[in-house]
This record gives C-alpha cells, structure tokens and sequence, in this order.
C-alpha cells in the first residue's frame, strides 16, 4: 500500500519518532512510505487529490482542519488516519488563555468523526478520543525509540561529580523553567552538581550549573549518554497528561535512571525503585537525585532496567506491529469490498 503522511515537516520530532521511525518494518511489508507537510496555500488545498496523488492510506499528524479543508481532504483521500500525541483540543499549559478551547474541540471533534481510524499516542489520549468515536476505530501506538541507536551511560562519576540531563524544545523548556525552584533547593543540596541542558536555547539557575549543549539530531543521543540522571519535570494539568514522556524514554534507551513528577505517562515509564524514582516536592527531588549521585552502582542497575523497559514495551518494532496491523485490516477491508 501507499502511505502519504501529512506532517508539520519530515525534521518535526512527532514525523522522526511516531511515522518515519516505523519505515523499515512498512517497507519490509510491502508498503511505501512518503512525507509531505501540510500545504499552506489555499490553492494547493484545493488540489489536494494531485497533492495525495494514488495513495491508499493518508496520515494527518497532530494538525486540527478547518471544516472546508477537513472535507477536501476526506474526498481526496480512499482512507484516513489521525496520529496524535499531544492533547490537542485543549491549549498548553502556559497559555494566558487557558487550556479550554471551544475551537480546538470543535475542530478535534469534526476531525475524528471523518477518520476511518484514529491512532493515540497514549491511553489518556484514547480516553478523550472515545468520547466521540467508537472503540473500532481507535488504537494505541506509544511513542517509541530503538534503543540501539543510544550508547550506554558510564555511570562512573559519583558524588559531586554526577550529571543530571535535560533534553527537550524551546516549547517544553517553559516546563523546566517552571521547576526553577526544585532545581535550585537540589543543586543548593548537592554543591558540585551540575545539569547538561540539551535544547535550542540556553537556561540559567541560580544554584544549579548548567552547561548548554546546543541540539542537534547527529549529536543528541551522545548528549543524553554523557550524564548519569535524566529529569522530567510537567505541570499536573490535562494537557500535560496528553504527552507522551519522549524525553523520559530518551533517558532510559540510554541506559540513565530518571527522576520525574508524578504526573501522566511519568508513572507509567518511571517505575518507582526500579527504573528511577518519582518525586514531587523539592525535599523528594533531592533525595531522590542525592541518592542516585552518590551511587553510581544504584544507578546503572536502575539505567539497565530503564533500557530493558523501553526495547520492551516501547520499542519502534511494537508501534510498526501495530500500524501493520491497522494497515492489514484497511487492506483486507478493500478486499472484501472488491
């Protein structure tokens, strides 16, 4: 079959890790897989079934239509899926309008009501999708990683000399601002510790060091393995109960322990002892990070569990099987039919 996902671009981080990461189990299968952004002029909307072309399947990722375009696309298009993983019909928590909507659920509504299927990036996400579609229609598929293109953490340092990481976008470094507090009381705590900050822009705090790694696709994998604790930090509100924890998996395939707040896919991912620990107040941060800096051994026998969790149940092998499977159902359907 042919595969046209619609994106935001093929570099976007939802297009690299929930559609381009499964291409060599699709292409392995038979099928092929093309990306397209979404066109922004109004006039090649209008051509959409030249844009599609003679695909059998289109994939719209994440992107909210208007009703005019949404119906183009359904005529141009023999069947449609809906990829998200982010919760999309609410805005994010920093917004100064609120997180509430009417537009965004106007439009997530009229969106999944023209899907023929809907794929969620996690089960609050599935929860919300069902609410207006039924159960059939709607699947599952993790946000994954393939943990074999993620060297090991040394886990040699100790003490004063460990490294926390933190990698993440422009957008999602508003969420480690917000922590600011939690992450002065632990590098007041720990004198010596230091944070590698992995984004497209640098951060200061007042009594944690922070040593920026400006972020690139070739090197970010090196960064991540280059420290001993990965941190996660959301805000307890919906919207942060729509992501789906990438950075967090990021850190286990690389074999780091993971200190992250209890809240959405966070307690999932990060099992608490085992995979790392989950904290909540500024006093939990630092014992938790205290414990993991000054053990090195503690945290490679928690990194080694991370890494085994995330080939486990978030491999890129198990999100393909999943989408071969909706893809093996669509084409049986159109047998059926012929």
């Amino acid at each position: 079959m042919r595969l046209v996902a619609l994106v935001e671009s093929p570099e976007h981080v939802c297009c690299r890790y929930r559609i381009n990461a499964f291409r060599p189990w699709l292409e392995r299968s038979g099928h092929e897989l093309e990306l397209q952004p979404w066109p922004k002029r109004w006039w090649s909307r209008l051509q959409m079934s030249e844009v599609l072309g003679d695909a059998d399947v289109v994939i719209l990722q994440r992107k909210l239509l208007p009703l005019w375009d949404l119906y183009l696309l359904r005529c141009a298009a023999h069947r449609l899926v809906f990829d998200f993983d982010d919760a999309v019909f609410l805005r994010d928590s920093f917004s100064p309008r609120g997180l509430h909507s009417a537009r965004r659920l106007h439009r997530f509504m009229a969106t999944l009501e023209t899907m023929d299927a809907v794929v969620a990036g996690n089960r609050f996400l599935a929860s919300e999708a069902s609410r207006w579609i039924p159960p059939g229609r709607l699947m599952v598929v993790p946000t994954c990683v393939d943990a074999e293109s993620y060297p090991r953490a040394a886990h040699q340092a100790a003490g004063p000399a460990a490294r926390l990481v933190w990698v993440g976008s422009s957008s999602t470094l508003q969420g480690l601002e917000a922590a600011r507090d939690i992450l002065d009381h632990v590098g007041q705590g720990l004198p010596g510790l230091r944070l590698n900050l992995v984004c497209d822009r640098p951060l200061t705090l007042g009594h944690l060091a922070v040593d920026f790694r400006p972020w690139a696709e070739a090197t970010e994998a090196a960064d991540i393995a280059a420290a001993d604790i990965g941190v996660a930090w959301v805000p307890d509100d919906l919207w942060s109960r729509g992501k789906c924890g990438l950075k967090v998996l990021q850190y286990m395939a690389a074999g780091l322990p993971v200190v992250a707040n209890p809240v959405g896919v966070h307690t999932e991912m990060v099992r608490h002892g085992v995979t790392g620990f989950l904290a909540r107040t500024p006093g939990e941060w630092l014992d938790c990070v205290g414990e993991l800096a000054r053990n090195p051994g503690l945290r490679k026998r928690m990194g080694t569990a991370a890494r085994n969790l995330a080939e486990k149940e978030y491999g890129t092998g198990l999100g393909a099987h999943r989408w071969l499977a909706l893809l093996n159902r669509f084409r049986k359907a159109a047998r059926q039919v012929a």
